[in-house]
């Protein structure tokens, strides 16, 4: 196969400090090539330079044998070039139909017309949205859907998928990887971006392994194992590290006191009386397909939804009956939640690091007037930046520019600064790249062994069952089922999630 796509000596800097450093990497025609690396390892700054988002500081980039620079993703789609980013970059406020042909309109369009379009592509995809369906009353895993079908819509021959399967259900995913084997099919070239290393092995023809910003290795995936590419990421071991727990006897957090209670909690079709007990000093995980209901029974508790308001049931804290109006309420009370959607809910991407984390700390002010001095601002925020090991070349370096991962570390300091009692985890690592998923795991760990009462929330059963003291299973907006992590396994959790 000949290389549609080459990076010679590619160098890219930002305020002199570079996110990837003389990279040679080649992309073929007619192949699936996994681009894998911790977060920070410059795996998507290297695809956005593709993509039209970025120029090159030096070096080359070649498309079809000849040096391009791409000025805009516009332009990058004229070289047939379509990026589908990690966070989705869909127009909130117009339908999903709008979305998929957003850029490609007609001069004279039927609403009616391009609905139905968007409804035959979106079948053709195995995709079941409606396409008239705002994109901000979408939930994550179909705004990831609606980006995926915009980019096949388009025709490019590149495509670019920065972790595109994070926020999809496994049988979303199996649709993924048919589309992945169709568009190769077809003869387009993919660019697969993933922490889940099993299906980079699944899908890709070659890999390549970026650390710190120089391309490491590139090999054919079948030359690849999953401990041989978490060596060439990190350049170290990680046994026993992560998801080392799975399978194995550990110590099991004995129960503390009973912090949080939820008893027959509804609100309206999304959560029907459900009820369930958190204990300070474990981890709870919760375990539930998407449509579950587990992160809203969490967002109630935190103040973020309202239950019903006849018949919503009642949520006691440490046994006194509460109510928040406004999350600020739930803060001031001890409740953390942490978003599993970084970009809309958890970040100011245009302000620094150090603001960002410091603002935890002002939703927590009894004082909304009082003075604020920046330099102790920059000194709690760097605390925290040591602490959570956020990689960043300053405090004013602002967030948009962090990787995914340090984003997602970011958002946990912002939370960890207000001290709370009560942390609710929700996704809290995806999207992120293993060394980062350990450290991450760590701090969950250190917060229950202190004695805070912590959340988990993931759709990852090998995370649940690493974190967790006791699991709970959500299905249909209910709790169907508790256990000890002594008696949990893979096949009985899916199975109370799933009958």
């Amino acid at each position: 196969m000949s290389d549609l796509v080459e990076f010679r000596k590619a160098t890219k800097a930002f305020r002199g400090n570079p996110a990837f450093r003389d990279v040679d990497f080649t992309l073929r025609a007619g192949e699936i090539h996994a681009l894998l690396g911790e977060n920070g390892a410059g795996k998507s700054t290297l695809t956005k330079v593709l993509a039209g988002l970025y120029p090159l500081t030096s070096g080359q980039m070649l498309i079809d044998g000849k040096v391009c620079a791409l000025a805009s993703p516009a332009d990058a789609l004229k070289h047939g070039v379509a990026m589908v980013f990690q966070e989705t970059n869909l127009v909130p406020s117009m339908s999903v139909a709008q979305n998929i042909f957003l850029g490609d309109e007609r001069f004279f369009n039927r609403l009616r017309g391009v609905n139905i379009m968007a409804q035959q592509h979106l079948q053709g995809l195995n995709f079941h949205i409606d396409p008239t369906a705002k994109v901000s009353s979408l939930g994550a895993a179909k705004k990831q859907m609606v980006e995926i079908a915009r980019a096949v819509h388009h025709k490019a021959r590149i495509f670019i998928f920065d972790e595109p399967t994070a926020t999809l259900t496994p049988e979303e995913k199996q649709h993924f990887f048919i589309l992945l084997d169709r568009l190769k099919s077809e003869g387009a070239s993919i660019i697969f971006i993933s922490h889940a290393l099993e299906e980079a092995l699944a899908v890709a023809d070659r890999i390549s392994v970026l650390r710190d910003g120089q391309l490491i290795v590139t090999d054919a995936a079948s030359v690849f194992t999953r401990q041989s590419i978490i060596q060439a990421m990190v350049g170290r071991q990680l046994t026993g590290e992560l998801y080392g727990r799975v399978g194995g006897r550990r110590r099991v957090r004995p129960p503390g006191e009973r912090v949080l209670s939820i008893e027959n909690l509804s609100m309206g079709k999304t959560v029907r009386s459900a009820s369930l007990s958190i204990f300070a000093g474990q981890v709870t995980g919760m375990f539930g397909l998407v449509g579950a209901g587990r992160t809203e029974i969490m967002k109630i508790a935190a103040g973020i939804l309202k239950r019903n308001l006849l018949h919503g049931g009642r949520i006691r804290l440490r046994g006194e009956p509460v109510r928040f109006r406004v999350p600020r309420q739930a803060v001031n009370a001890g409740i953390a939640y942490i978003t599993e959607d970084r970009k809309l809910d958890g970040l100011f991407d245009t302000m620094g690091v150090a603001q960002n984390i410091f603002l935890g700390k002002l939703a927590k002010r009894a004082n909304p007037i009082e003075l604020v001095s920046m330099r102790d601002a920059i000194k709690q925020s760097a605390e925290w930046m040591t602490a959570l090991k956020v990689k960043s070349i300053g405090h004013n370096v602002r967030v948009v520019e962090l990787s995914g991962g340090n984003q997602q570390k970011v958002v946990i300091g912002k939370s960890l600064i207000q001290s709370p009692s009560i942390v609710i985890f929700d996704e809290p690592t995806r999207g992120v790249d293993v060394g980062a998923i350990a450290e991450i795991h760590q701090i969950i760990e250190k917060l229950a062994d202190a004695g805070a009462a912590v959340v988990v929330i993931s759709s990852y059963l090998p995370e649940i069952l690493n974190l967790s003291d006791r699991i709970l299973v959500a299905r249909q907006g209910r709790i169907v089922e508790e256990m000890t992590i002594d008696e949990a396994t893979e096949e009985k959790i899916m199975y109370a999630a799933v009958h």
